[in-house]
Parts: C-alpha cells; structure tokens; sequence
C-alpha cells in the first residue's frame, strides 16, 4: 500500500510505514530524545517545544511570535544543537539587505572570475531574529529559499543545503520600525507558536540557572544529519487515510467560509497540515494519522495564516471554532 507523500512541493509515492518498521521506531525515538533535549533549556512550555519537533520532523519551517526575552532564540538554538546541525543567526534590521541574507558575487583578482560568496542562509537552520524589522525586499529574498529550497543571484540558482528548516521570530506587540509580513511570507511558514512568560516558579528556576542558556552549553545532539534526513522520509511515508485527508481539507476550507475570516488557508496549508500530522503522529509513537493528529496541528499550522476582520484579535478562535463544528471521521 502507498500514499501520496508531499516533500520539496512534489508528491512522490512512497510506501506506508508499518508499526514494526525499524526506521519508524527511530524516527519516533529520535522526536523523543529531540522533545527530552529541548524540554531541558525551554522550561514549562511543552506546547512551543512539541511544535518544534513537529517542524524539525515534517521539514516544515517555523515563525515563533512573542514578546522579548522568553526563549524564542533560546529554542532555535537548542534545536539545531540537538540536530548535531549548524544554525546561521541573521539579526533582522531595516539596513539588512537581501545579499546580507542570500549571498553575493564577488569579482576574483586572482582568478580573474566572478566567485559566490553564499550568505548565511546557506546553513542547515537558519534562525532569523525579528523577521518583521527587515524591510519588504529582504523578506521576499527568502521566499524562494523556504519553497524551493534554492537562492537565486545574478540570474544563477544556488542549491540550500539538505534538510533545510528556518525559524524565524518577531515580536507581536511594539510595531514601530516594523515591516508586517505579507500573507504570501506568512503562508511559507508551516507552522507558528509562541512561548509566553513562565510561572513563577519556572522562572525562580531559571534565575537559578537551571534550564535555559546554562543548559544549552550543555546539550549534545541526539542524531547526526544523516539521521534527521532519514527522519524526514520516514515521516512523509506514514500512513494517511483517504478519511483522515477530507477531514483535514474540510477544516482548511472551512477557514474561507466563516465569517470573522477574509482571508482563509490556501492549499498548501491543507498540505502543511498532513505533513505536520504525519510529524505529530510520529512524536506520539503512531505510524499512521488520526483526526487527533490534525486537531492538535490546525491551530498551528492555519491561525497564523488567516486575515481577520478585525472582529477578533486571538487569530486561533476561527480555528477551534471550525475545529468544534467540522463532522470527525469515524475508523
């Protein structure tokens, strides 16, 4: 038995994976060393660590909106330590340029040719801090990055390395100075989260050193790249029940429908939503989706794409409000 897979925008037929497959068991126990290793530096907040699993799983990139000082970097850089990958920082500003983010060719004296000079991008996670502080032109320059996982300079096209996962942050509230990111950046992120502030007691704990930066120096990877790449496959090959899939496009088209809503979820994030199901049902040690794999990634992976009517200022309501009213399929 095979399923349509998505991977790299494509569909390509790979066959479903079987409870007793060994590449199954290690994908899943990999999710759950990754889920261990974060779980030590972001302290009290399993939703927004979960979900970073989910996206280093699916090849799904992430955007983490919250206010400063909670761990939005502190996550993206346990997760590419965790990975045994290199994570690029590229600080977002209004004077960053798309070559600051892409790469730039550069004339060679000595070779007398024109040599590429790849830019930061050109890492295996790439976290981007305060995406909505670089001005439009800068944004737009990853929009090839994160879909086709390819730069395009000087009307040459430059491959990005393989797996490829970009996390960007930006802060929701103090807008001055900002650039909001278009509705067709934010649908190239397949999933959003955020952190929140800890509870007290968490953050006596973190004073105290315990979990956050001074547990970061700390980790070691759970895998090597080789191994996450595998992960990746694994996971676009479980299991994805004719069912399972209507329900899932019954909740995305939904979104264009309701009434608090002007803009609903496009296509691709019905297929962000399988993907990041398929990742989730893989975190929870299952190889085959159920409807509770999509109940648990809608809000993530379609509130953020949504554009209300103003009505509403919590972008998630239309969701489980859909998520409340969409008929469940039976087994």
């Amino acid at each position: 038995m095979t399923i349509g897979a998505v991977r790299h925008g494509t569909v390509s037929e790979l066959p479903a994976v079987p409870a007793e497959d060994p590449a199954f068991a290690a994908a899943s126990e990999l999710a759950r060393r990754l889920l261990d290793n974060l779980s030590r530096v972001v302290l009290g907040t399993p939703a927004p660590v979960s979900v970073a699993v989910v996206a280093a799983l699916s090849g799904e990139h992430l955007l983490v909106e919250d206010v400063p000082g909670v761990g939005k970097t502190l996550l993206a850089a346990a997760l590419a330590r965790s990975l045994g990958a290199d994570l690029s920082r590229i600080q977002g500003h209004p004077d960053l340029l798309p070559s600051d983010v892409t790469g730039v060719t550069i004339f060679s004296p000595e070779t007398r040719e024109w040599d590429f000079r790849p830019g930061p991008v050109f890492a295996h996670v790439v976290l981007l801090d305060e995406l909505n502080r670089t001005p439009p032109r800068t944004q737009s320059a990853l929009l090839e990055a994160m879909e086709e996982n390819q730069v395009s300079v000087d009307r040459t096209s430059w491959a990005l390395p393989h797996p490829h996962l970009v996390l960007a942050t930006q802060n929701p509230v103090g807008q001055l100075g900002t650039y909001p990111l278009v509705e067709s950046q934010l649908d190239r992120f397949g999933l959003a989260t955020s952190i929140g502030y800890p509870t007290a007691d968490i953050e006596a704990r973190l004073v105290l050193r315990d979990g956050g930066r001074s547990a970061l120096h700390h980790l070691k990877p759970v895998c090597t790249i080789e191994e996450w790449e595998r992960s990746l496959d694994t996971t676009a090959a479980v299991r994805v029940a004719p069912s399972v899939a209507e329900y899932a496009v019954a909740v995305v088209r939904a979104t264009r429908s309701i009434g608090t809503v002007r803009l609903g979820a496009s296509p691709r994030a019905a297929i962000s939503l399988i993907r990041c199901a398929q990742a989730h049902a893989v975190l929870v040690g299952r190889p085959y989706v159920t409807p509770d794999d999509i109940q648990a990634m809608a809000v993530h992976c379609l509130s953020h794409r949504l554009v209300t009517d103003g009505s509403i200022r919590d972008r998630s309501e239309p969701v489980r409000q859909i998520l409340a009213a969409t008929p469940v399929p039976v087994p």
